[in-house]
C-alpha cells in the first residue's frame, strides 16, 4: 500500500468502477461489491472508491460535485493519448490538454496535462513529465 491512498465516496460504485477501470485504465486490486468498494491502482497511483450508503461510510451530507477544491495528480506515460481516448468516448475535459512549465528553484519542470471530472465531480489531473529546463530568457 502506498503511503497516501485517497478514498473517494461515490454515489454509484458500478458506474465509478467502470469509469476508472474500463476508461482510465486503473486495475482493480480487489473489490467488495456488496459494500460498493474497490481498491484501484494505475502504475502505482492508488485510490479507493466507496459507495455511500453501503457498508461503513462517512456520509456527512455530501453535495455534488464532490471533492471541491481538490484535484488528484496522476502520472501517466502518455497524457495526450489518454485525453484523446476520453474525448473519443464523449467525455469533456475540465482543463484541456496543455504543456505547462513550473518554476522549481532555478529550473523549470514541465508537464503535459489535462483535468477531467469523474462521475461524482472529483477532479483528476493526468500528467506526463516533460523533463526540466532552464527558464527562457
Amino acid at each position: 500500500m502506498a503511503a497516501l491512498v485517497p478514498e473517494l465516496a461515490v454515489t454509484d460504485w458500478a458506474r465509478s468502477r467502470a469509469f476508472y477501470v474500463d476508461l482510465l485504465g486503473f486495475a482493480a486490486r480487489y473489490d467488495r461489491p456488496e459494500e460498493g468498494f474497490s481498491y484501484l491502482d494505475l502504475n502505482g497511483a492508488e485510490l479507493m472508491i466507496d459507495q455511500l450508503g453501503l457498508g461503513r461510510d462517512f456520509d456527512q451530507g455530501f453535495a455534488h460535485p464532490f471533492g471541491r477544491g481538490v484535484n488528484l495528480s496522476i502520472k501517466v506515460e502518455d497524457a495526450a493519448a489518454l485525453a484523446a481516448t476520453l474525448l473519443a468516448a464523449g467525455h469533456a475535459l475540465h482543463l484541456p490538454l496543455e504543456d505547462r512549465w513550473y518554476g522549481v528553484g532555478d529550473q523549470q519542470t514541465g508537464n503535459r496535462q489535462f483535468i477531467i471530472a469523474d462521475p461524482d465531480g472529483y477532479l483528476l489531473r493526468f500528467v506526463t513529465d516533460l523533463g526540466r529546463r532552464s527558464p527562457p530568457r
